[in-house]
């Protein structure tokens, strides 16, 4: 089985390098500030040993950058920026694909809603909030979009509606999950991988921003469909009430997990938050 080394945290590597995200727009507010270092993020993942780097769009949305006092064109062309900062970096490191990112509707509320999935929003107002992103990342460039952190079943809906609207694009479906079984919000996972069974345009499925210890049984309720994609956290646990990290992880038992996770199943592995260069350079060693 072939197996795609992902990337790890763009976030975390841009503060190891400086970058200051105490901002509702996080990550994305560098395309506007500083999108040569988005770009060196990348090529630091790639000559880590990644085959695939996740645009820095997971934050960036068009209400998000009107929020800031951005033009609806400005907006527009971050957003596409975030793909040709991918690209460019993939092509200096002379081979990989990109996978542009498209983040929760949670991620633009900045509440922490893309782990519960408590939403104001139906199906509908979610396929209208995300579809002029979705285009606009469709349209520029990316081998495939990452639809990733969704934590919620009719979140999920909407997403593979706008599969539908859009057949010539390619995408992963990649679930937050509280736990080995379900959703953020209590869907049995196999019941939101359901959604997009049978549906060719979708390439994997699986879990990201969720605990390591939960992939084994994510594994095990997605196997025997799609492939299946996995890019935990690093173990460490997020203390909202004082914005921090608790806890360490170490790059090389995360690698030996990865080797575990292969052998469960998943044929695309990676790492999310809190996850460095070298945790994905101890991904491919393992799996070398």
């Amino acid at each position: 089985m072939t197996t795609l080394v992902l990337d790890g945290g763009l976030s975390t590597h841009l503060e190891a390098l400086g970058a200051d995200l105490r901002d509702e727009l996080w990550s994305a507010r560098l395309l506007l500030e500083d999108p040569g270092l988005i770009r060196r993020v990348h090529a630091d993942y790639f000559a880590a040993g990644a085959d695939v780097a996740t645009t820095a769009s997971y934050q960036a949305s068009i209400p998000g950058f009107q929020r800031r006092g951005l033009s609806l064109s400005q907006a527009e062309r971050l957003i596409a920026r975030s793909v040709e900062l991918a690209v460019q970096a993939r092509d200096e490191a002379g081979g990989g694909l990109v996978a542009a990112s498209v983040g929760p509707y949670g991620a633009y509320l900045a509440n922490g809603a893309e782990y519960t999935g408590d939403y104001d929003l139906d199906e509908d107002g979610l396929f209208a909030w995300h579809l002029p992103r979705w285009e606009i990342l469709a349209a520029a460039g990316a081998d495939l979009l990452a639809c990733e952190t969704i934590p919620s079943l009719v979140e999920a809906r909407a997403l593979a509606r706008l599969l539908a609207a859009t057949p010539e694009v390619k995408a992963w479906v990649s679930f937050s999950c509280r736990d080995a079984g379900h959703l953020n919000d209590g869907t049995p996972v196999a019941e939101a991988a359901a959604v997009f069974a049978g549906d060719p345009r979708v390439v994997a499925v699986g879990a990201n921003c969720t605990a390591p210890r939960h992939m084994p049984g994510l594994i095990a309720g997605l196997s025997g469909g799609l492939p299946v994609v996995v890019y935990p956290n690093s173990g460490e646990t997020w203390d909202a009430e004082h914005r921090r990290w608790l806890g360490l992880a170490d790059p090389v038992e995360f690698g030996q997990a990865a080797k575990e996770w292969r052998q469960a199943g998943a044929s695309l592995i990676g790492g999310c938050c809190r996850t460095t260069p070298e945790h994905i350079t101890q991904i491919r060693a393992h799996l070398s």
